[in-house]
């Protein structure tokens, strides 16, 4: 690799597209900047959680509240889901068949869908217990943290449908490999999220 060749982060097309490499350039760094401000917002949330976390007022704790096998299940579902989408983005590399990412992508489709009918469920059981947000400082903090990462997988998967219709439509020109780059950080970035919900939210609190 000479020291000229453009560098950013996401996807090398270099070897397989030099154009939409270069154009890629500009377009993923953008939006690397927006998901470092998403960030900043999960942090901030993670941080109302951990202060609010003693917060019961008498009510569900996060110990009679949280279930570890459903929530092992949404991890696994959305690891895998994460695994396909990588493999989406190689086939896209390397000019695969059209049917081949298109195969990828509608998996990642089934398993972000698969994870949000059982954190949907989850929530469900946790409303049929009394655990509603109004409940208590607790509860309020981590409906604000979990739903809000479901919602930006509900617009991931949305996206994911846009995308296989782009690629269905357009082919695989620049803009919509570009597309599917940004899509693809979006989508790592939401298991890396995940990651520290499960870890810092159900792990913790099943042992608290």
């Amino acid at each position: 690799m000479s020291s000229n060749e453009i560098r950013h982060a996401g996807l090398n097309l270099g070897a397989t597209d030099v154009l939409t490499h270069e154009r890629a350039e500009r377009d993923v760094f953008g939006f690397w900047v927006f998901l470092m401000s998403d960030a900043v917002l999960f942090a901030l949330l993670f941080a109302t959680y951990g202060v609010m976390l003693p917060a019961t007022a008498g009510g569900p704790t996060p110990s009679s509240e949280y279930k570890l096998l459903p929530a092992f299940f949404e991890t696994l579902a959305l690891l895998t889901s994460s695994f396909t989408f990588g493999m989406a983005s190689v086939a896209m590399k390397h000019s695969a068949s059209r049917r081949q990412l298109l195969g990828w992508m509608s998996i990642t489709l089934a398993l972000g869908s698969t994870f949000l009918g059982m954190e949907l469920h989850d929530f469900g059981t946790m409303f049929s217990d009394g655990a509603y947000p109004t409940r208590s400082g607790y509860l309020s903090s981590f409906f604000a943290l979990a739903p809000l990462h479901g919602l930006h997988v509900f617009f991931g998967v949305v996206w994911i449908i846009v995308m296989m219709v782009q690629v269905m439509t357009f082919g695989l020109d620049a803009r919509v490999k570009i597309n599917i780059l940004r899509l693809g950080l979006f989508w790592h970035f939401l298991d890396i999220v995940w990651i520290a919900i499960f870890s810092v939210v159900y792990l913790q609190g099943l042992i608290s």
